[in-house]
């Protein structure tokens, strides 16, 4: 079977931009359609038409992420010479591509043995409406929108100015034999074709961002636009691991979750010095000269922009497949830094931001995203990030940039983190139009007790805790490591250890096996099971006794639903299979949790997480894993069930499936000392793991990990480099 996710739509994106159509093109305002870029929809409606006739579509598709192809042919109409036109006679097709812009090529064949004398007519219409709006459809004019027809250049602009924000676009048609005209709100394209004749133009859509800045959007024509973008894709194919196994459909889904990763990327093209991110044409201060810098956008269609928790989630789960996700989020969101206080967003000196926005509503400060810093786990995902990423590239030049960023994000911890000194991390907002929760559960009523209540801030959730202990001792290895300053390594050690003896005195719940999902403002727990204590086996943070018990009661009927481990027991008063994240799956926080799994050495219990990760993505399109889905009980007849809104692709959820490669083959890198140690466990359903081009430091190793008869793994390396590869010996440290 496969099963879609999402409405029957043909979706495009390439860096910042997103274009959501209908099958046969057609754009609408009341729908949640339309061509977006920097937050804003520049084109909410278009319409086709052949001879005043909607062309019949034969059929539709996607080609590649930025790309879509139409096939249509004609119903039978009267032209304007008063010939009857049979249907089928005409065919149509529409590519279309997004790049700084988009580029339409329209080529209509005459197939009929008489001539054809016709109107091609295409509208656009444009609200210019804030993403924001269309997500929530409520869409509100707030300003003025204008659209002008230059008669000399056959140019149509679109243009809107609410305050000081303005947008428009700029559509031109290139490379035809009459020039269009413009009534009824449609360009007008008289064709006249013999028999056996072709007609073509093109239509570019050009974005203009603020006063006078015209995108250059790509002028080749499919043809030429393919081509490029092919060699451009085979070239940057070869700078990421490529993964393969035994399993055909498993390495097929993987290869899916790189290429959805590879085509989320946001390019940060930057000028010596600078970075420009949009926000209000001001340009940021950015350390360093590299040209291209990668930045993994939060997921289609609706988070097409910097979010610093999913940046640096999805880094560190991409980090076997390329570190440079990890070395542009690192300095983007080291940019973003806060320095100083503003409570309206949320910030505070040494805060990571949540979310940065570039349409009218940030722009104009009817909402905090300018950015907002409403995240309370991006902070301490720095850290670990930062930690992380060092065992991958090993350079001192690059950990000092993150350094300084580090320093800051460590500060805020103790200073603002811990909102009343007891030594646990809380969060309560401190803005009106903030977010009450400020974990990676976000959701309003995603943290509550076990009647279901709202909980009284602030709140100090379990995992946030262990996040915090594995960012301090990932901390502390890289200060006695890369800077010999063992005193400071010590001191963030005792730190984390001393968290450590808190969570297991405060948070753990003995009658249920499990950690409490948080503590609220009384410090009262919140007797809830839910998935974040699993967390805490990732984190390395808990004792390996009760990591044994947290896994079985993540195993347990109301906890597995057999597709994954749920967000909320089914025996939560509050359980909603089909909530955001009171009863759903999220591949994320379950491959996490089997990353933790498999660091306490429960292995098989990872395996169970890993099976029904690749099943469920066996059963849907392109086996793409969405951002979540139901969290309802599997059964022989049974498929994922889609969560209605859930973002696909997304750049967690891919990254996920690169990090469960990761949970199966064991790396444990160690750029500095030149060494790549592997810890594999292979299931007995999948025999090998093939890794080829692995990047750690500036070299590339390529192995295979085949599973013994034993149970065992044999590593067989096929290309090396100039540093020691081999298997791990002994049992791995839960808290190393």
């Amino acid at each position: 079977m496969e099963v879609r996710v999402g409405p029957s739509v043909l979706m495009s994106y390439v860096d910042d931009e997103v274009l959501v159509c209908s099958p046969n093109g057609e754009l609408s305002s009341g729908a949640q359609e339309g061509y977006f870029i920097a937050d804003t929809r520049l084109v909410s409606g278009y319409r086709l038409r052949i001879g005043r006739n909607r062309p019949a579509l034969l059929n539709s598709a996607e080609i590649g992420a930025r790309s879509t192809r139409f096939e249509f042919t004609n119903v039978p109409f009267v032209d304007d010479a008063g010939v009857i036109v049979p249907e089928h006679a005409l065919h149509l097709r529409l590519d279309r591509s997004l790049g700084r812009g988009v580029h339409e090529d329209y080529e209509l064949t005459n197939h009929s043995g008489a001539a054809v004398d016709l109107i091609i007519e295409v509208s656009i219409e444009s609200d210019f409406a804030d993403v924001f709006d269309v997500k929530d459809r409520r869409l509100q004019r707030r300003g003025t929108v204008r659209s002008e027809w230059n008669f000399e250049t056959t140019w149509l602009t679109n243009s809107f100015r609410h305050e000081g924000f303005t947008r428009a676009i700029q559509i031109e048609a290139r490379h035809v034999t009459e020039s269009p005209t413009y009534a009824n709100g449609a360009l007008l394209f008289p064709v006249r074709l013999g028999p056996g004749a072709m007609w073509q133009t093109c239509l570019l859509w050009r974005p203009i961002l603020g006063a006078g800045r015209v995108l250059q959007t790509d002028e080749r024509c499919h043809r030429e636009r393919y081509a490029f973008r092919e060699d451009r894709e085979a070239e940057e194919a070869d700078r990421a691991t490529r993964f393969a196994t035994s399993d055909p459909e498993i390495t097929a889904t993987i290869r899916q979750a790189v290429e959805d990763l590879s085509n989320l990327r946001m390019r940060v093209h930057v000028e010596p010095g600078f970075l420009d991110l949009g926000t209000g044409g001001e340009q940021t201060s950015w350390e360093g000269s590299e040209s291209d810098y990668w930045l993994p956008a939060a997921g289609v269609p609706w988070f097409v922009t910097l979010f610093g928790r999913d940046a640096l989630t999805v880094s560190l789960q991409a980090l076997p497949a390329s570190y440079r996700f990890a070395e542009g989020s690192l300095r983007a969101l080291g940019v973003l830094q806060a320095t100083g206080f503003d409570d309206d967003r949320d910030m505070q000196p040494g805060k990571i931001e949540h979310e940065l926005r570039r349409g009218e509503l940030a722009t104009l400060g009817l909402i905090p995203h300018v950015p907002y810093y409403g995240s309370h786990d991006a902070t301490p995902l720095y850290v670990l990030c930062a930690a992380e990423t060092w065992a991958w590239h090993g350079s001192r030049a690059k950990l000092d940039v993150s350094r300084p960023y580090v320093d800051a994000a460590l500060g805020w911890i103790e200073r603002h983190g811990d909102l009343d000194g007891d030594g646990l991390i809380e969060y309560q907002t401190r803005s009106e139009r903030g977010y009450f929760n400020q974990g990676w559960k976000d959701a309003g009523d995603a943290i509550v007790h076990g009647d279901g209540s709202m909980p009284e801030l602030p709140l100090a959730t379990c995992e946030l805790q262990g996040l915090v202990v594995a960012a301090k001792r990932a901390w502390a290895t890289v200060l006695a490591e890369a800077y010999g300053e063992h005193r400071a390594a010590r001191r963030l050690r005792d730190e984390a250890d001393r968290l450590q003896d808190q969570i297991e005195e405060q948070f753990f719940w003995e009658e249920e096996g499990t950690y409490y999902l948080a503590l609220d403002g009384k410090k009262r727990p919140l007797e809830t099971v839910a998935s974040n204590a699993g967390h805490l086996l990732a984190y390395g943070a808990i004792d390996p006794e009760r990591a044994r018990r947290v896994a079985k009661r993540m195993f347990s009927q109301d906890m597995w639903s057999g597709w994954g481990i749920r967000t909320l027991a089914t025996s939560h008063p509050n359980y909603n299979p089909f909530s955001y994240q009171c009863g759903s799956v999220w591949p994320h926080d379950n491959v996490l949790i089997a990353a933790g799994l498999r660091r306490y050495g429960l292995d098989e219990e990872a395996h169970h997480i890993a099976r029904a990760m690749f099943d469920a993505a066996s059963c849907l399109a392109n086996r793409r894993l969405p951002e979540l889905f139901a969290g309802l009980q599997r059964d022989d007849a049974s498929f994922p069930v889609q969560y209605l809104g859930a973002n696909v692709p997304q750049a967690w959820a891919s990254g996920a499936i690169i990090q469960l490669v990761d949970v199966l083959a064991g790396f444990e890198p160690n750029a500095y000392s030149r060494t790549l140690r592997l810890r594999p466990n292979l299931p007995s359903w999948l025999e090998a793991i093939s890794v080829a081009d692995l990047l750690i430091g500036e070299d590339r190793v390529s192995f295979s990990i085949r599973r013994e008869a034993s149970g065992g793994c044999d590593l067989s390396v096929e290309a090396q480099a100039s540093f020691t590869v081999g298997l791990a010996v002994g049992e791995p440290e839960a808290h190393a």
